[in-house]
């Protein structure tokens, strides 16, 4: 569904994606790991068409998108980001919010689907007329989720969503992640820090080191791996590339 080929990307002249190559499987959950500057959050932005590729290609589906901007992406390709942090209009209600993540479907479609979105979000749907800034951190978090699902995307790239949640939040959103890989066949391309939780309900793992890849296995396979730890927090070096997929 979504393939990397020999991929050279960052900011401006400095290069965080090397020459980085790898596939993420339809209808799965693919996990993004590796230290802090490894790339994985530069993987989910170049993807989605927010930073310019310097060399190799991007295709989805089998379809070459490199360059293709982030609206496209959106509207014709079905691809929807979550980034890291809160992204909600604070001061607008949880309905104003879906209404405007719909506004490129047009508002008779989007205030169709929004029902069947907040039916996904028992909590979020009760605070409906709340402002977006008086909900909890969770709360929060589901309804950024719940608006990118209302363009129903084939892809959904989604950063950090354990970021400021509790442990019980956390597995709530997880389990959607899953439920949506399940039921829905949405291709997930996932960073998370909480390495062990997301490895659980994950189906591949990705390892980067330097915005290049160093490892790729089952998520499974690589939860039972005594040096997990070690490729989390780094050092994942050529031992560790002789396991790649």
């Amino acid at each position: 569904m979504i393939e990397f080929r020999n991929l050279t990307a960052g900011y401006g002249e400095f290069m965080i994606l090397n020459d980085l190559s790898f596939e993420a499987a339809r209808g799965k959950i693919t996990l993004l790991l590796g230290p802090n500057g490894a790339g994985k959050s530069t993987v989910l932005k170049t993807l989605f068409g927010l930073l310019k590729v310097k060399q190799g290609t991007v295709h989805l589906d089998g379809k070459n998108i490199t360059g293709v901007g982030a609206k496209a992406l959106l509207t014709q390709h079905g691809v929807a980001f979550v980034p890291q942090g809160r992204n909600l209009f604070g001061r607008l209600s949880v309905y104003e919010n879906l209404e405007l993540g719909g506004i490129t479907l047009g508002m008779k479609t989007a205030r169709e689907r929004i029902p069947e979105v907040l039916d996904l979000f028992p909590r979020v749907k009760q605070r409906i007329d709340s402002a977006a800034s008086s909900l909890s951190g969770g709360e929060q978090k589901q309804l950024e989720v719940g608006r990118a699902l209302l363009l129903r995307p084939k892809v959904l790239l989604i950063d950090e969503p354990s970021i400021g949640l509790s442990p019980l939040v956390v597995q709530d959103v997880f389990r959607l992640l899953r439920q949506l890989a399940d039921d829905k066949g949405t291709t997930i391309l996932m960073v998370e820090q909480n390495v062990k939780s997301a490895l659980k309900m994950a189906d591949d793992a990705i390892a980067l080191e330097s915005g290049r890849l160093v490892l790729h296995k089952p998520a499974d396979e690589l939860l039972a791996d005594p040096n997990i730890e070690r490729l989390f927090l780094g050092g994942a070096h050529t031992t560790s590339a002789a396991a790649t997929v």
